[in-house]
């Protein structure tokens, strides 16, 4: 039982070194190059809402269609 305690804990330290020096990586960096090209908050609000948009549309759509699907069968 102890081989695999620390089997275990040996690998979780692993694990948070690779994500400790991920993120210090990630923020050196960001200090290096403060403006990356990141997606403004305005980009983000109107793709959001031209797919809400899109997406009402369909259901819009299959709504209308599955109610007058038997008055369209004969088109």
């Amino acid at each position: 039982m102890k081989h695999t305690a620390a089997r275990t804990w040996a690998q979780a330290n692993r694990a948070l070194l690779r994500i400790t020096t991920r993120v210090q990586e990630g923020l050196e960096e960001a200090a290096r190059r403060p403006d990356r090209g990141d997606i403004s908050t305005t980009t983000v609000i109107i793709w959001v809402a031209a797919v809400t948009g899109a997406v009402l549309i369909a259901g819009t759509i299959a709504v209308v269609i599955s109610k007058y699907n038997g008055k369209l069968n004969g088109l």
